[in-house]
């Protein structure tokens, strides 16, 4: 078939990733730590059993997850369009805790 002269070039179709989550656990954090060297980024995530003031015993982590800096990037855009989607049907996320309590 040929090509009409303003008929613009369909795209290849992208392939449809899988993904099997079945071994995957889901845990509950409340603590996020960021260590970078040069090639990845470690994020440290755990249970803070004290989140208002200073906790007086050390937060345990329990999950550590290195990913490299590219992979990062791609995290940061897809938890933004989440957050900015979240906001727009809730409001926006007050991350002072100080504001959010309520007298």
């Amino acid at each position: 078939m040929a090509k009409q002269p303003n008929q613009e070039p369909e795209a290849p179709a992208r392939p449809t990733l899988q993904v099997d989550d079945s071994c995957a656990d889901a845990r509950y954090a409340n603590f996020c730590r960021v260590i970078s060297t040069p090639e990845e980024l470690i994020v440290d995530f755990g249970l803070n059993p004290q989140p208002m003031g200073a906790p007086t015993s050390p937060v345990q982590i329990s999950d550590r997850i290195v990913i490299n800096f590219f992979t990062a990037k791609r995290l940061l855009h897809a938890l933004n369009v989440s957050i900015q989607r979240h906001e727009a049907v809730f409001g926006p996320l007050e991350l002072d805790v100080q504001k959010r309590v309520k007298n």
